[in-house]
């Protein structure tokens, strides 16, 4: 019986799987061109599994050997003749699993000495590549990318590269890389970590990876390969499940975040959950409660590196427009740990899931703070009654807490520039029993749509804004009503922060071209 499986190596026998068809076509075409690259993706983003499926994929064409870093430790690469005849050995191993011929592996494994430094470990190389085609797969890099011997490692793949291309060596047709982090910048991320020095006439970006190619392959899931995983599972177990629907409500969470996606199968089919809209919200909001690495990886990253934490605060948060530029190291860093993609030159946050966890962390480290103000007041037993959530009561208890901090408070600055963390702080314990709220991304410079109210089977539809005048408070009702029409619903709610000293509160139902918006001004 197949299963969705979220720990490590998927394989087409034993688990659901995407559609990887397409991805795997294009990466053989960088093979069969004869390029070296790094598959650089964030943490459980199926970087193991499309590696098998490349193996599985090439074996007929090429000896494909596979090895990975993981659990090899730091005496591996402590020195230059440990990590030459550790090499030696894990390839010799990589090479019995692939469809190398005995007289492959004999060739491979005759040396009655193992090379101890990189001048024999290249001619080993240029021995058995010289009449065979051989693409070399290295998982795990990350394991080693402190240690300056594998960049020397590198530099010697470069230079048998360089001398392939000029017909004086024989090496690898292909060597792919796999890890979270882009090995072209590998030398430079040490340097900054003071893990290796600049060498006097030595450039500082001379990376030993530089002949690598850039690998633009997008490796998330699209709405039609996870109807082909979810087809495969239809298949067994006849659920009636709408198909193209399902598949498009689990990317609109997951943005096709490889992990994410089978996790929310995995609970929806362990648990019993009906595969539609509900059983998707419900699996969401069990996930969002769990403990696991992705999670731990988020937060971990956002304790560790104040500027990322910064940005993520301003991006999320106080909804600052971010341009999506690789060459800043910061949002590279972002990228790098799958925090934001890029939506045409902007960054956004990757996926609805990671705004609800980032928005959390904030919230949560928000609430440490003593020394900072807070809004309280109202009781879940006064918002929740008979199973409904009362938006509008909600916002009337926060506009009147509002007021009375922003009058009493000494550091009105926080308020003006934190109102909606606030607001998130004020909102988050009351839904967290039976609902969830996300932050949705701006998806053009003229709507944005802040807030999304999950309790139950309800949805609510509010808007955060700040108040910039009578025009751009009515373009906000254009705005908000734009949103209503997308999502065929009837009401909403807009929550103005105004920081004027001569402001003016209201909260009223304002019937805007036939919808009814709650205008609530603090």
């Amino acid at each position: 019986m197949k299963r969705f499986n979220v720990t490590g190596l998927c394989t087409p026998e034993h688990d659901y799987m995407a559609d990887i068809s397409g991805k795997l076509d294009r990466i053989k075409a960088m093979v069969d061109a004869g390029e070296y690259f790094t598959i650089n993706r964030a943490r459980q983003y199926g970087k193991t599994t499309i590696l098998q499926a490349l193996k599985d994929k090439l074996k007929n064409q090429y000896i494909v050997v596979k090895i990975s870093f993981e659990g090899l430790g730091e005496q591996f690469f402590s020195e230059e003749s440990r990590f030459c005849s550790g090499f030696d050995e894990i390839f010799g191993h990589g090479l019995s699993f692939s469809s190398a011929t005995e007289e492959d592996i004999v060739c491979w494994t005759h040396h009655a000495k193992s090379p101890d430094n990189f001048l024999r470990l290249s001619q080993k190389i240029t021995d058995f590549c010289k009449n065979r085609n051989t693409v070399l797969l290295i998982d795990e890099v990350d394991k080693a990318s402190d240690n300056q011997t594998f960049l020397h490692f590198l530099g010697m793949l470069r230079e048998k590269y360089l001398s392939r291309k000029a017909g004086e060596d024989y090496t690898f047709t292909s060597v792919i890389l796999a890890g979270v982090y882009d090995v072209k910048n590998i030398k430079l991320r040490m340097q900054e970590k003071g893990f290796v020095s600049v060498q006097e006439g030595e450039g500082k970006y001379n990376s030993p990876w530089n002949i690598a190619a850039n690998f633009n392959i997008d490796m998330s899931f699209s709405v039609s390969e996870i109807s082909f995983m979810l087809s495969d599972y239809e298949s067994e177990h006849h659920t009636g499940m709408d198909l193209e629907h399902v598949s498009l409500e689990i990317w609109t969470y997951t943005h096709g975040y490889p992990f994410l996606v089978s996790r929310i199968c995995q609970e929806i089919d362990e648990t019993g959950l009906p595969w539609k809209d509900s059983g998707i919200q419900s699996a969401v909001k069990q996930i969002l409660q769990e403990k696991n690495t992705l999670f731990d990886d988020i937060a971990h990253n956002l304790e560790n590196n104040e500027d990322l934490r910064s940005f993520m605060y301003e991006l999320l948060i106080l909804g600052q427009e971010k341009h999506f530029e690789r060459t800043n190291p910061t949002i590279d860093l972002a990228a790098t740990f799958g925090f934001i993609r890029n939506e045409e030159g902007r960054a956004v946050i990757h996926n609805r899931m990671f705004e609800i966890k980032i928005a959390n962390y904030f919230i949560s480290k928000n609430m440490e703070k003593k020394e900072q103000p807070k809004i309280s007041g109202v009781l879940a037993e006064d918002v929740i009654q008979n199973d409904h959530f009362d938006m509008e009561y909600l916002l009337d208890k926060f506009s009147q807490h509002y007021s009375e901090l922003y009058e009493n408070v000494k550091n009105r600055t926080f308020l003006e520039e934190n109102g909606r963390i606030l607001f998130l702080t004020y909102l988050r314990p009351l839904i967290n029993g039976k609902g969830f709220y996300h932050i949705e991304s701006q998806t053009t410079s003229e709507r944005r749509m802040d807030i999304i109210v999950n309790y139950g089977t309800e949805q609510y539809i509010l808007e955060l804004k700040l108040w910039y005048g009578t025009k751009q408070h009515t373009d906000a009702y254009e705005q908000l009503y734009g949103y209503l029409e997308s999502q065929n619903a009837e009401e909403g709610y807009l929550l103005t922060f105004d920081f004027r000293k001569k402001k003016h509160p209201c909260r009223q139902w304002v019937t805007y071209k036939g919808k009814e918006i709650y205008d609530v001004i603090v």
